[in-house]
């Protein structure tokens, strides 16, 4: 027979794999929402505001140590109250206008509650860090339950992720502690990034308003991307849906 003390690590054990794995689907949940939003943009727009994902959860031992660092009770229940970023995304745009676009959108969807937001971009970090934090609640639903999982997203432009990975491996090179030379060289170059960022946006909206104005002359116009697949749209098919919905709205 098994001691009670075997029977109740058996207990903590089970309760922690369905606490990881229920983090895990939200973060399936999460990846797939996104996605959703890229190759729609992609489909639609004729334009991705999404360079690229990278997703992660954190460890058991990460987690540990969090709890640890902060001096809250050790069990399922203190972490679910305590640590939000358990599920971490990190969504890197080209421009500084993606980001806020793809956070309404995010924010916007019906299954999703806002906790909190932080915006260092238009309130940066003394050291020069930008970018945009959402903490979001998603459901998971289980089959004898419904879960809530805390998503934190973080969205910067390349630029801004560039440079955020570089203090970053600066920051544990040094143990946390930096010279005072280097952290100046550091903020530096965050202002460099930051110039960049503004040039990149503003030469972006150049480029649009030339798109815009030459997008009926483009033969492209008349092709439907779907995949890999250029589907022909014929001029005739394009005008009878036109001509459709002028009707509809005349007899509104």
């Amino acid at each position: 027979m098994e001691s009670k003390e075997i029977q109740a690590l058996k207990q903590v054990r089970n309760e922690l794999t369905r606490f990881m794995a229920t983090n895990k689907f939200g973060l399936d949940e999460m990846n797939t929402k996104l996605n959703i939003l890229k190759e729609e943009f992609q489909y639609i727009h004729e334009y991705n505001p999404i360079e690229h994902l990278k997703s992660r959860i954190k460890s058991p031992e990460s987690i540990l140590k969090k709890m640890a660092r902060k001096n809250l009770d050790i069990s399922i229940d203190s972490i679910r109250q305590n640590i939000k970023d358990i599920v971490g995304i990190r969504v890197v745009c080209s421009f500084i206008s993606d980001i806020y676009k793809i956070s309404d959108m995010i924010q916007k969807q019906k299954d999703i509650k806002v906790i909190e937001v932080k915006d260092y971009i238009a309130n940066p970090k003394p050291n020069g860090y930008k970018s945009l934090h959402l903490i979001l609640s998603i459901p998971v639903f289980l089959s004898d339950r419904e879960d809530e999982v805390f998503v934190e997203i973080q969205i910067r432009t390349i630029a801004m992720d560039f440079w955020a990975s570089l203090e970053h491996k600066i920051y544990y090179k040094y143990n946390g502690k930096i010279p005072d030379s280097l952290t100046m060289e550091i903020t530096e170059a965050a202002t460099v990034a930051n110039k960049l960022d503004l040039k990149m946006e503003k030469l972006n909206k150049e480029v649009n308003h030339i798109k815009i104005e030459s997008s009926i002359e483009d033969e492209d116009f008349f092709y439907l991307q779907v995949n890999e697949d250029k589907i022909h749209l014929p001029n005739s098919f394009l005008k009878s849906f036109l001509h459709e919905k002028w009707e509809s709205g005349r007899n509104k």
